[in-house]
């Protein structure tokens, strides 16, 4: 409960309560979709100093401080994206909010996945990961309230940080003291780059660039195609209630092909998505793309991780965050690629087939590893 709370401020709230709220920040702030890519952008650079800063020593026997201080801090930048109409402003915002979710989500992760591990409950990896898609799903919900009372999107950030410290507060009283440890405390040696390590980081970048350009345009696809905000809310919850079950959901086919194969069948599968949610009308499109986004992004980014792990030898933290980085320079690059496509193009229609290929080469690449 503790990692699906943690999961849904740092993650649901704080990277992608963005998504929903940005075509309303888009016609009334105003911005366009470069600047609307390059506030996105903000955010995942501050995700990857987060992850690189994570990657060294220095929180060793501080995890949970750690967490709880990305959490609450999390909180505070959704209410702060309130105060003003900056784009600089909103990318400073974005950038320190991206620096608190990735602290929040790695020591989050540390203390209750170590917790589920070391008492034989693989259960709780599935119900940590959960929390993603929970708070996706909050963050439809959410909007879809605000737009009813007509509150406006500095009324839905005002909504959002007020339920993240809610989910702060929560996770405070529930989350574990420490990481549970089957020997000393002590610091990882460096982490040794195998092949097999250096392939499957490179395919998770790949993997973090072409789920971004969805999972920051997609409601902004369905505002483009003539959604309403109906239509707009309820493609993002698909997206959110998709997510919840998908870690659990995939698996029984982990367990059957092995993890490698997992995250290879889910970039296929999620290329399927992010094509369908530019290519097929509304409202079938962008349906079918947040449904499969939402059944497998957050499912690639755990299993992406866990077989990371087995190549990292004795560095699984240190392999942990820096395959986080890799996926933050993808994620990095997306908005920024696919928000200038669209301002010359016109449409999302070229940035998301440029995802389309990354994660089909991104599982290209992971295939030969399919025997490890």
């Amino acid at each position: 409960m503790a990692g699906a709370v943690a999961m849904a401020v740092a993650m649901g709230l704080g990277r992608f309560y963005y998504t929903p709220i940005l075509p309303a920040m888009m016609s009334g702030v105003p911005m366009g979709p470069t600047e609307a890519g390059y506030v996105a952008s903000a955010n995942y650079v501050g995700y990857l100093v987060g992850a690189v800063l994570a990657a060294y020593g220095w929180a060793e026997g501080m995890e949970r401080r750690v967490a709880l201080s990305g959490l609450l801090a999390t909180a505070l930048l959704l209410l702060s994206m309130s105060l003003t109409t900056n784009i600089l402003a909103f990318s400073v915002i974005r950038f320190l909010a991206g620096v608190a979710s990735a602290l929040a989500m790695i020591f989050t992760s540390s203390l209750v996945l170590s917790f589920g591990l070391a008492r034989g409950r693989p259960v709780v990896q599935s119900l940590h990961f959960g929390g993603v898609g929970l708070g996706i799903a909050l963050s439809a919900v959410l909007f879809a309230a605000v737009v009813l009372f007509e509150g406006g999107w500095r009324g839905a950030w005002i909504a959002g940080g007020i339920a993240a410290l809610g989910g702060c507060v929560l996770a405070a009283v529930l989350l574990p003291r420490q990481v549970s440890r089957t020997g000393p405390v002590r610091k990882e040696p460096p982490l040794v780059w195998t092949r097999p390590l250096v392939l499957l980081t490179v395919a998770y970048g790949l993997f973090g660039f072409g789920y971004i350009v969805t999972a920051t345009f997609l409601v902004a696809i369905v505002r483009e195609a003539g959604g309403s905000s109906t239509s707009e809310a309820l493609v993002w919850l698909a997206t959110g209630l998709a997510a919840a079950p998908s870690v659990a959901l995939w698996g029984i086919f982990a367990r059957r092909f092995g993890l490698v194969m997992t995250f290879v069948a889910g970039c296929m599968t999620e290329a399927i998505g992010v094509a369908a949610s530019v290519l097929l009308p509304l409202p079938v499109g962008p349906m079918i793309g947040g449904v499969l986004l939402g059944l497998t992004f957050v499912m690639i980014t755990a299993y992406g991780l866990q077989a990371g792990r087995e190549y990292a030898g004795d560095s699984p933290r240190r392999a942990f965050a820096l395959m986080t980085a890799a996926f933050g320079v993808g994620q990095i690059i997306g908005p920024v690629v696919a928000g200038n496509l669209a301002h010359f193009t016109g449409n999302y229609v070229l940035g998301s087939m440029s995802a389309v290929a990354a994660l089909v080469l991104a599982a290209g690449l992971a295939i030969p590893l399919r025997r490890g």
